[in-house]
């Protein structure tokens, strides 16, 4: 019987394998630790590239919305469900690209008298460039962004050209807005108007290339995601890529379960034992994304801090790469902005607000320092990770708000549920009746936050509540 079955499982997976093109190019494994180990690996590379096209799929795909900027007209609020540990420090734009056919020109107006920025994302969830404040000035500027296919020459009149390793790009817009002063917000939405986008053929004046086909992508569905099925989404992405030379021998071991660059993929031609250890390879590396140790990224004091930065910055840190997409997607790069998530108290336990009161506590030297035009904040973010709806509408509480200091310069922020008292107020950032997390935001960082990182005080219990939420 032993036999017959072995001989079963044999004739299955050589009809996959000779069903399957990726046959001619990589020998699938039919060893069941190896296959799990690979789809582990590959799981927690592809992750970050998932949830991209999940971001995309919702905001550009499903309603047509390529190369057409789309400003948010206010801050966020807890009505915002779209991507986790939303911020609501700014004005958001966003543009979301697809290079296939050409590159797009972009121009920006001068912004002298803020912070501001224009990140670009690839496919990855590297920030490839920035454009702004900090790297390029407060004037006027006008660049190219291409896919990795395109090698013309400079156009006459373009300050810069960035080229994106992928088909498709983020280009997240980020402009300070002080709503403790009046009319600030409308000069913020002027600004987002004088944004202005066009193809590079129309720009040179010249006859537009064929367009791409927009019926090219997958519908997302999060169950096929966080199954076997990603590997259907893993191989349309890699089609849309130019492979990094340093990835190539990787991308090729994944082969081994059915992955490359635009392979048809059938997951019901998988043999049983192969697809049972793919997913139990996906559930190893979602444990590992999701409940990461704390040693993921700079920990200190309750604070972690995922780390986000260009190819070179983050070449060969899949797992860091992968934690911080599920923990802050499309977060900055370091320099641009230092975003340390507290996830515990000073004790090590999760906060809750149903149980206690927290403070935190800054001497004069540890509030956090910034340059010119940069500013910093604590946001508050419920157990589902996004904002949390109270009686002040107040969701992030930092240097633009109307706090008290000490004569000394310290300043403290009261943390927790019910009003710290009228006397308090203005140092109080609102927290829910249960399990909550903290993220701190310091844009254009001065060098004294990043190295070292002394800004990261805990954050201590001040008392507790009864089991009624209230002091």
């Amino acid at each position: 019987m032993s036999q017959c079955k072995n001989l079963i499982t044999l004739v299955i997976l050589c009809l996959f394998l000779f069903s399957s093109p990726i046959a001619n190019a990589t020998e699938l494994t039919t060893d069941f630790e190896q296959a799990k180990e690979i789809a582990k690996q590959a799981y927690i590379f592809a992750y970050p590239m998932l949830e991209d096209f999940k971001t995309m799929f919702i905001q550009a795909i499903d309603p047509g919305l390529f190369s057409m900027f789309y400003h948010k007209r206010e801050l966020r609020g807890p009505d915002y469900r779209e991507v986790v540990r939303p911020n609501n420090d700014s004005i958001y734009s966003r543009l979301w690209l697809d290079l296939r056919s050409e590159p797009v020109v972009v121009s920006i107006p001068a912004v002298e008298d803020r912070y501001y920025s224009f990140e670009m994302i690839d496919m990855y969830t590297h920030n490839f460039a920035y454009v702004g404040t900090r790297t390029t000035g407060t004037g006027a500027r006008t660049f190219v962004i291409s896919g990795p296919f395109w090698h013309g020459d400079t156009p006459s009149g373009v300050d810069d050209v960035f080229r994106s390793e992928g088909n498709f790009v983020l280009c997240l817009v980020r402009i300070s807005v002080n709503m403790q002063v009046e009319g600030d917000l409308e000069k913020v939405l002027v600004i987002q108007d004088e944004h202005e986008i066009q193809s590079l053929s129309s720009y040179l004046g010249e006859e537009a290339p064929p367009a791409a086909d927009p019926a090219i992508f997958p519908t997302y569905d999060k169950t096929k995601a966080e199954s076997a099925e990603f590997i259907s989404y893993f191989n349309f992405l890699l089609g849309q890529l130019q492979i990094h030379p340093s990835e190539k021998e990787l991308i090729e071991r994944f082969g081994k379960i059915g992955i490359g660059p635009n392979l048809p993929f059938d997951v019901n031609a998988m043999p049983s034992g192969i697809r049972e250890a793919v997913e139990e390879g996906i559930k190893e590396a979602l444990e590992i994304i999701q409940n990461p140790e704390e040693m993921v990224g700079i920990s200190k004091n309750g604070w972690n801090l995922s780390i986000f930065g260009n190819r070179e910055e983050m070449q060969g840190e899949y797992e860091l790469r992968a934690v911080a997409a599920y923990r802050s997607l499309y977060g900055n790069s370091l320099e641009e902005a230092y975003c340390p998530n507290g996830l515990v108290d000073e004790d090590g336990d999760a906060f809750d607000g149903s149980k206690f009161k927290y403070v935190l506590s800054f001497n004069s030297d540890e509030v956090p320092a910034v340059e010119p035009k940069g500013f910093w904040s604590i946001t508050m973010y419920g157990e589902d990770q996004f904002l949390v709806a109270n009686e002040i509408n107040r969701y992030s509480i930092g240097d633009r708000t109307d706090m008290k200091y000490g004569e000394d310069g310290s300043l403290v922020i009261y943390i927790q549920h019910e009003s710290p008292g009228a006397d308090k107020e203005s140092n109080w950032l609102p927290a829910p009746d249960g399990i909550f997390s903290l993220t701190m935001r310091i844009y254009l960082p001065s060098w004294e936050v990043r190295d070292p990182v002394h800004c990261l005080v805990p954050v201590k219990k001040s008392g507790a509540v009864d089991s009624g939420g209230k002091p």
